[in-house]
């Protein structure tokens, strides 16, 4: 089992869900941040191949096994948007937590006089043992809810305020950070990467 990885990724929810998520493993993860190493471009339309990219990045500049992951949100009413560009849904750059206000902001715009608010979370992780490996574990996972126009709860981060789950009566930002861990789209994927990982040993 691999004992240390570098995650492709600045994003401190992720990295924050990621560790949760590797510690009962005895895996460290650390932020490529802590290696200087930029963000990768995300110039792809799936997010097996964002994944694939960012995880190859962080590996061939730090010499680690990298875990990546490319997530997003994907709404039936709009044709699967905003899809892979979820982080950058809205124009214009700005710091994350203003980003992320904004990008809500323009979700709830584009689905005003909806019926159909369903909608899903998809996640990709890509773990890389080697800049050259040629056999990446990918594994993927879905989380379905809907989407609400008013935001609830302080946890989370991105669309977690807005993403709501009619079997739980609440959103992701009113659950506790270990039970989304388990249920959500980044828990299911990376519960099929450990089972990946369990079966390569």
């Amino acid at each position: 089992m691999i004992s240390r990885l570098v995650l492709a990724s600045g994003n401190p929810g992720k990295l924050r869900e990621f560790r949760a998520l590797c510690e009962p493993l005895g895996i460290t993860i650390e932020p490529q941040s802590a290696f200087h190493v930029s963000e990768a471009d995300e110039p792809h339309h799936s997010f097996v191949e964002n994944a694939l990219a960012k995880a190859r990045h962080a590996s061939r500049a730090t010499g680690l096994p990298a875990l990546a992951d490319d997530s997003g949100i994907c709404v039936e009413a709009l044709g699967g948007a905003p899809g892979v560009h979820s982080a950058r849904y809205a124009e214009g750059a700005a710091p994350r937590e203003e980003q992320d206000a904004r990008n809500n902001a323009r979700l709830v715009e584009a689905l005003k006089g909806q019926a159909n608010r369903r909608a899903h979370y998809t996640a990709v992780i890509v773990l890389v043992r080697r800049l050259d490996d040629v056999e990446p574990l990918i594994a993927e996972g879905r989380w379905y809810g809907e989407i609400i126009d008013t935001p609830r709860g302080q946890g989370g981060f991105g669309y977690d305020p807005y993403f709501y789950l009619p079997a739980l009566g609440k959103t992701s930002a009113e659950l506790a950070p270990e039970h989304k861990n388990r249920i959500s789209h980044r828990g299911i994927a990376m519960a099929r990467l450990v089972e990946m990982l369990r079966a390569k040993d």
